[in-house]
């Protein structure tokens, strides 16, 4: 060859080859592969570390993140001149290729952290010569698209500590339960000799560990050369350490974990800041764990409780079943985010929405009597009606019929509504529930249940709940006003502890409740739901299979472990139930209603007691309970009229006709007002009292008849009536229907058309109503 052409080819080559080095593409250098997931919990405690699609633990970290004594002692250890070179150290490969190929007296290395990097990314077998050329041109490739921070970055996460253990990150969270920019100089030292033979020095096996220190101790010495000061650390190098191996990691809080796995995307890896607080699930577990060993005779055996920080809606333990990995009670089954029956826990929202809409305030008097709803006739757990009962006694005692009467009461959105804008998922259609919703007839999870009642907390205002570290607190939506909140809280805080102090002069916790306790039908689930200080907690227990156990009552089965949790997370907090509601700030007024009744006292009331009341939205309603009468001095019957000397003013109490019956069904008497003398004429009787009110038939509603039953059919008529009231007279259109005692119903065989009914009770006072009565044929 010429020397001309000679000169083209070599300028040809080297135009090649500076065309190729300025067209070589750029590789992906990190997040290419897949990586695990490392779940920490509020304080950045390792939860657990999962692998990646390939099974390696591997977890990305930026350079300056790691330690900066395990960078300088991983380029002390592997490349001293990495700085200096171009990625490749063409005097090293020469040395190299001299000892291994030519003189075959060993085999030498020489590869620099770029080329290394070369081999991890292209996973490249570099033992022949043609896999060292390849690692070569790899590593000129990195060099032209990449800073030295960034290949040194790559290194420290592709390089292999030990196992399937991938990346300085991962292997500071196993071996030492921390974060690698936390690594003290004996555990930097220790990482840093590892990727240069992973097999034979993994610390998890003893004499891994042994040439682990060896060669960690050759390069103590080497660090003492450049860094004099470290010489008085020789005394940590002399302990033992500690590794932790792969299998001891952590596997906390498994339910959460996988709950929340189940949500993040798919491609979500690296770090997961949580906001479970550890030290509040092992408090969860071991209480739950020590509670179901002492109730094992009962056959209590599973639980589930979910803790959540109301005022950032942070989930901060979340318990599923008492055990994981026990399968005879399908212990991987997550409790809190199951379908179950809510028994009454739903109750404390009527009672809430009832205060919103007017209906009702914390003394307002119920009715705890047998009722019947289109079909529906709801009874108390003990079988047993309580008669006049307060609200805030009604809501305490769970009676079921007073909610169901209110319930049926609210205006829109009503409960089913007001569940659904609630985050409720899964109702069916009101009416599949009817008055039964307020009962637990509709099944909710935990997490649903424990979001109502942290709004109570926030003075009605509902937020989601938060899992992340990382998620914003927003603001939320108002569903309840804060006041009917407080009054609701208010009254559950005086619900008392399901537990007293066992021992003579142990003293009871100073944590105050507001809690609120749920039966499933057939005691399937046992429910208990509370509010204190900062957080919202529940508990249920039960079985995921469903079978009933007569044990699994609220307030004794679920009622003991909800108060155990609450002092143990709350001991000498003195936490309250309302702790971010003041009623001084609220348009709330403390006011006095008849005790007996619970309406605004009239001047004639002689005992009152204080109940809170929302100004502008709370019924106003005097007493009309007391009321004074003449009563003849002879004869002790009530005179037609006061006359000076004959007759003396006596008070006495007017019950309606409706509380009078139910006082005698709860097998309560109560004085009634005499009888008047004879002689009195019908309109000074009549002017006495009150006049009746018909309760049924309603306005507004078409009552239908079947054709071919019409003779059989019948519609009741009921009214209520002064406590006076004996008899009661029905007319329909001006004709007379018949009578009937004052506390009983009067059946009536209707007939089609439009009707004026007509009441007279026995003292001449009277009411009317026009109602709608319609004629269907048979269709079958």
């Amino acid at each position: 060859m010429s020397r001309r052409r000679w000169l083209w080819a070599v300028t040809g080559l080297l135009l090649v080859t500076a065309l190729g080095y300025a067209l070589v593409p750029k590789p992906a250098l990190s997040r290419y592969q897949s990586e695990s997931r490392a779940y920490f919990d509020c304080g950045g405690r390792l939860l657990r570390l999962t692998l990646a699609d390939d099974d390696r633990y591997r977890l990305h970290v930026d350079l300056d993140e790691v330690a900066a004594s395990l960078r300088q002692a991983t380029l002390l250890y592997e490349d001293r001149d990495y700085y200096q070179h171009p990625g490749v150290d063409p005097l090293a490969l020469l040395r190299a290729a001299w000892t291994t190929y030519v003189t075959r007296e060993r085999r030498v290395g020489a590869s620099t952290i770029t080329m290394q990097v070369a081999r991890l990314r292209w996973r490249l077998d570099t033992r022949n010569l043609w896999g060292k050329l390849v690692q070569i041109a790899r590593a000129v490739q990195l060099t032209r698209h990449y800073s030295k921070d960034d290949i040194f970055q790559a290194y420290l996460n592709l390089a292999s500590y030990g196992g399937n253990i991938e990346g300085v990150e991962a292997a500071s969270l196993i071996y030492f339960d921390k974060h690698a920019n936390a690594l003290t100089l004996p555990e930097a030292l220790s990482l840093s000799v590892i990727p240069q033979n992973p097999v034979k020095r993994s610390p998890t096996t003893t004499q891994g560990l042994s040439h682990l220190l060896e060669a960690r101790s050759h390069l103590f010495q080497r660090w003492c050369q450049f860094h004099p000061d470290a010489v008085s650390q020789q005394v940590f190098f002399d302990l033992p350490p500690q590794f932790r191996s792969p299998q001891q990691l952590p596997f906390a809080a498994p339910h959460f974990i996988t709950w929340l796995d189940q949500q993040l995307p798919t491609l979500r890896h690296g770090a997961v800041n949580t906001t479970l607080n550890r030290d509040v699930q092992n408090t969860v577990e071991h209480l739950t764990a020590a509670y179901l060993e002492r109730r094992a005779p009962a056959g209590l055996d599973n639980a589930a409780v979910l803790v959540v920080n109301s005022a950032t809606m942070a989930v901060e333990a979340m318990l599923g079943s008492a055990d994981f990995w026990d399968d005879g009670i399908d212990g991987q089954v997550n409790g809190t985010t199951a379908k179950r029956s809510p028994g009454s826990t739903l109750k404390p929202f009527v009672y809430g929405l009832a205060m919103d809409q007017g209906l009702i305030h914390p003394l307002t008097m119920l009715k705890d009597s047998p009722h019947r709803f289109a079909g529906f006739s709801p009874e108390n757990y003990d079988q047993k009606f309580l008669g006049p009962v307060f609200a805030r006694d009604a809501l305490i005692l769970s009676r079921n019929v007073p909610a169901t009467v209110l319930q049926a009461r609210l205006t829109e959105p009503g409960l089913h509504g007001w569940l659904q804008q609630a985050g409720v998922e899964g109702l069916r259609a009101a009416d599949y529930y009817g008055l039964a919703l307020s009962l637990g007839g509709a099944e909710v999870t935990m997490v649903e249940l424990v979001r109502l009642y942290a709004l109570l907390a926030n003075g009605g205002e509902f937020k989601p709940l938060r899992s992340l570290m990382e998620q914003p607190q927003h603001r939320g939506k108002n569903l309840l006003s804060p006041e009917a909140s407080f009054l609701v809280l208010d009254i559950l805080r005086d619900n008392p502890p399901s537990q007293r102090p066992e021992l003579l002069g142990q003293v009871g916790g100073g944590v105050e409740v507001a809690w609120k306790t749920g039966t499933s039908f057939a005691f399937r689930d046992a429910w208990a739901v509370g509010v204190s200080g900062p957080y919202v907690i529940a508990v249920w227990l039960g079985h995921f299979d469903g079978h009933g156990n007569p044990a699994l009552i609220g307030r004794q089965a679920a009622g003991p472990l909800l108060f155990d949790l609450f002092e143990a997370l709350g001991h000498g907090q003195g936490w309250t139930a309302t702790e971010r509601l003041k009623p001084g700030l609220l348009n709330l007024r403390k006011v006095a209603v008849c005790r007996e009744d619970g309406a605004l006292p009239n001047p004639l009331t002689p005992h009152t007691v204080p109940t809170w009341f929302i100004p502008g939205v709370s019924p106003i309603q005097v007493s009309q309970l007391h009321r004074q009468v003449a009563v003849d001095r002879n004869t002790g019957l009530r005179a037609c009229r006061a006359e000076a000397g004959r007759t003396e003013m006596n008070v006495y109490e007017f019950w309606p006709s409706d509380l009078l019956r139910i006082f005698r069904l709860a097998g309560v008497a109560l004085a009634v007002p005499p009888p008047f003398e004879p002689g009195c004429s019908l309109q000074e009787v009549a002017q006495s009292g009150a006049a009746p009110r018909i309760t049924a038939p309603l306005a507004g509603v078409t009552y239908q008849l079947r054709s071919d039953r019409l003779d059989e059919e019948t519609i009741a008529l009921t009214a209520i009536t002064d406590g006076d009231v004996q008899t009661l007279y029905w007319f329909a259109d001006d004709g007379y229907l018949g009578s009937c005692a004052a506390d009983e119903p009067f059946l009536w065989q209707a007939r089609p058309g439009a009707v004026v009914l007509r009441v007279v009770d026995d003292h001449g006072r009277a009411a009317q109503k026009t109602i709608q009565v319609a004629l269907v044929r048979d269709a079958r």
